[in-house]
C-alpha cells in the first residue's frame, strides 16, 4: 500500500497543485484512464470547499488531504477545520473566482458555496462519504483499482523487476 500526505497553505492557486499531485498518484496505483477525469475534478471540488472554508475560518491551519492505494481501491480524503455549511462570500469569493486556475469545469460556483461542491461529488464519485462535525469536514472518495499479480507493486512493474 502506497500513501501520500498533502498538507497545503489554504490558497485557491494550491488547488490546481493537489490536482497534479492527485492525479500523479491515481496513475501510478493504477487508476483506469477513464476514471482520471472523474477524479481530477471531485477533486478539484472538494479542495476548492475546504480551501474556500479555511481562507476563511482557519487561514493559519493547512487544509489536508490523503491519497492512499489499498487492495481494490484507491481512496482519497480532504480534511478541512471550517464550519460544516456555510456560503464564502464577499471579497473572499470574488478572490477565489478570480484565481480559479480552471474556471471552464463547471465548478466555479462550488468555489463559493460549499454545500454545492459536496452535491457536485455525488455525480463524479460512485462511493464517497462525508463526515462532518464542530471540528471541520472529511471528504472520502473512493474509486476501484483493477487486481495486481502477486509480487507486483505498480503499472508496468513485472514479477523481475520487483527482485
Amino acid at each position: 500500500m502506497a500513501l501520500v500526505e498533502l498538507t497545503l497553505t489554504p490558497l485557491p492557486a494550491h488547488v490546481r497543485t493537489a490536482r497534479l499531485v492527485v492525479v500523479a498518484a491515481a496513475r501510478r496505483a493504477g487508476l483506469d484512464d477513464s476514471l482520471v477525469d472523474e477524479l481530477r475534478l471531485a477533486l478539484g471540488e472538494a479542495a476548492s470547499r475546504a480551501v474556500g472554508l479555511h481562507v476563511k475560518h482557519a487561514p493559519q491551519t493547512p487544509v489536508r488531504i490523503t491519497v492512499s492505494d489499498e487492495p481494490g481501491g484507491l481512496t482519497i480524503t480532504v480534511t478541512d477545520r471550517g464550519p460544516a455549511a456555510g456560503r464564502v462570500t464577499g471579497d473572499l469569493a470574488d478572490e477565489m473566482l478570480e484565481s480559479d486556475p480552471d474556471p471552464d469545469d463547471d465548478g466555479v460556483e462550488a468555489l463559493v458555496d460549499p454545500d454545492v461542491a459536496l452535491a457536485v461529488l455525488s455525480g463524479l464519485v460512485d462511493e464517497y462519504d462525508v463526515q462532518a462535525d464542530d471540528s471541520g469536514t472529511t471528504v472520502t472518495m473512493r474509486w476501484p483499482l483493477p487486481a495486481r499479480p502477486v509480487g507486483v507493486s505498480g503499472p508496468g512493474s513485472t514479477a523481475a523487476s520487483q527482485v
